[in-house]
């Protein structure tokens, strides 16, 4: 049985994405984030002090839950939870939520597009630190939540913007296309960084690194490196470094200093249009046609609204 299909005392297997050992009126409990292929769900299991099981990121577990909702949310109660056995046959993949195309497709279709630029400074940059990565790159999510956070997610939401990028340059010939390229490629590759991800592509938390420095300034250290070592003139380091420095916009979403020329302030509007698309497609999905939703925090708070003429599904054309 799938997470949401749990109605009432119905057994399923999960992938834990979090696990934490909270306190309440009546003692311990454990607070978790239970995926599988379609869905992340909210868990309690109240009797842990009675019936204790040691539980991390990434376990396979099954579940006996019943549900219910809290402030319009459906959560699970769990009533019983083990980890899973090999008698119980459960293949992983099945649990988790991946990108239709293959990592190694995605990689290769990226990889393809950095060797097509004229710059062969930028060509050079971009390909080594892809090189340098790419075992993460091939199962990094882009998130713990929210917009491509899922196995593959990092190079899905990555070939997005890139392929966006092309397109624009179509219709404005006059931006630096290898520019925008490069920084559409690196924007975010501070976050192998940033994640704390297992090997299924679950990022139930951010490290150390993550909450201190952020992936914009890891970023900006990785070409930053990379561009020393292979003695990139430092004005295009520097174009590259303020591109990912000035993605997010804004400080108030997290960016160290605004766009200040034209690829970057491109960049900026590409990634955040990737999310939202990705993001406005997900909450669609949780409404029937002709009906709205829940409100969404993501997306400043308002009900959306399913008008059933198209599918609601974040699939990109990428391949």
């Amino acid at each position: 049985m799938k997470l949401n299909e749990i109605i009432e005392r119905n057994d399923a297997f999960a992938l834990v994405k979090r696990a934490d050992i909270k306190t309440g009126k009546n003692g311990k409990y454990l607070d978790l984030i239970l995926v599988d292929k379609e869905t992340e769900i909210s868990a309690k299991y109240w009797d842990y002090e009675l019936k204790p099981v040691e539980i991390s990121l990434g376990d396979v577990v099954k579940i006996r839950a019943t549900a219910s909702e809290f402030n319009n949310i459906k959560q699970l109660r769990i009533e019983q939870i083990r980890l899973a056995t090999p008698e119980d046959n459960v293949n992983v993949a099945d649990l988790t939520r991946a990108s239709e195309y293959p990592s190694e497709d995605m990689f290769n279709e990226i990889y393809n597009l950095i060797n097509d630029f004229s710059d062969e400074d930028l060509k050079k940059l971009t390909l080594k630190i892809f090189d340098d990565k790419k075992e993460k790159l091939l199962f990094f999510p882009a998130a713990t939540r929210l917009h491509h956070a899922m196995y593959g997610g990092l190079l899905y939401h990555t070939l997005s913007v890139m392929k966006i990028a092309l397109q624009v340059c179509k219709v404005y010939p006059n931006i630096d296309k290898d520019l925008l390229l490069c920084g559409a490629a690196l924007h975010d590759i501070g976050k192998l960084d940033e994640l704390e991800s297992n090997e299924y592509g679950i990022a139930g938390e951010y490290t150390t690194d993550g909450q201190l420095v952020g992936h914009l300034i890891r970023g900006t250290i990785l070409v930053r490196m990379a561009g020393e070592e292979l003695n990139i003139p430092e004005e295009k380091i520097r174009l590259v470094e303020h591109m990912i420095l000035s993605h997010h916009g804004i400080p108030e979403h997290g960016s160290v200093v605004r766009p200040k020329f034209t690829e970057a302030a491109v960049l900026s509007a590409l990634d955040d249009l990737d999310a939202k698309i990705f993001e406005w497609f997900e909450a669609t999905a949780e409404a029937e046609a002709n009906t709205f939703t829940n409100r969404q925090w993501a997306l400043d708070d308002v009900r959306v609204y399913n008008h059933g003429r198209t599918t609601p599904k974040p699939s990109a054309k990428l391949l």
